[in-house]
């Protein structure tokens, strides 16, 4: 008996549908772990990501499992994140497969490019980070107004909750309102740093400020 010939024609018809679904940057690959080890792949989609074929090997996992070295937990082998030596990000997981007597006989595996999103993602957390609520201490710039307008200006961009450029003028206001009523305005130089990261001219600035300050005004009466 043997595990993947026995079941050919379904397992075969699941991988025509895993890789239709999840398209070309997404590798499946099914080893038959009673050939020689240097020839298991049985079937394989997508195999350009790794550069493999039917008829070639597997990896060093695999040899491990089958020698016993280490254990068949399936939570070890499911999304670890391997390197091609072309240079791919690989996120890879795999299941050992066995037979009625409990012998591992074949593996199926997953290994998918995430070499551009991983790429995009450090580019876009190197344009747009945003510190994350909570991680800024009130008292890191106890001694150096300039970090405790760059602490005040982080906190007034996190409160009204989008990006400057995309801010309405209502944001605006609330954004300098924030900032007015923690004293901000009372650092020399605050006025061009706050017109800076809202994009408003200085002008602009004083005339939200003389509003800002009215409506208070208003509201105590």
């Amino acid at each position: 008996m043997n595990l993947y010939h026995d079941n050919k024609e379904w397992m075969t018809r699941i991988l025509d549908l895993l890789s239709a679904h999840f398209g070309p940057d997404v590798e499946f690959v099914i080893h038959d772990l009673t050939l020689d080890y240097e020839h298991t792949i049985v079937d394989i989609r997508n195999g350009q990501i790794t550069g493999r074929k039917v008829g070639d090997t597997g990896d060093a996992l695999g040899l491990q499992v089958i020698r016993g070295t280490i254990e068949n937990d399936e939570e070890h082998f499911f999304q670890n994140t391997n390197f091609t030596q072309d240079g791919k990000t690989l996120r890879s997981s795999t299941v050992f497969l066995r037979d009625k007597k409990g012998k591992i006989v074949a593996c199926v595996g997953i290994n998918e490019d995430i070499t551009k999103s991983v790429e995009l993602e450090q580019y876009l957390h190197s344009r747009n980070y945003v510190p994350v609520p909570g991680s800024m201490d009130i008292n890191e710039g106890r001694g150096d107004v300039n970090k405790i307008l760059d602490y005040l200006i982080d906190s007034a961009q996190m409160m009204v909750g989008k990006n400057t450029s995309i801010m309405t003028k209502e944001d605006k206001l609330s954004y300098i309102d924030y900032l007015d009523k923690r004293g901000a305005f009372l650092i020399t130089k605050s006025g061009p740093r706050v017109c800076e990261a809202l994009g408003i001219s200085k002008y602009t600035l004083y005339n939200y400020l003389d509003i800002v300050r009215k409506n208070k005004e208003q509201a105590a009466d």
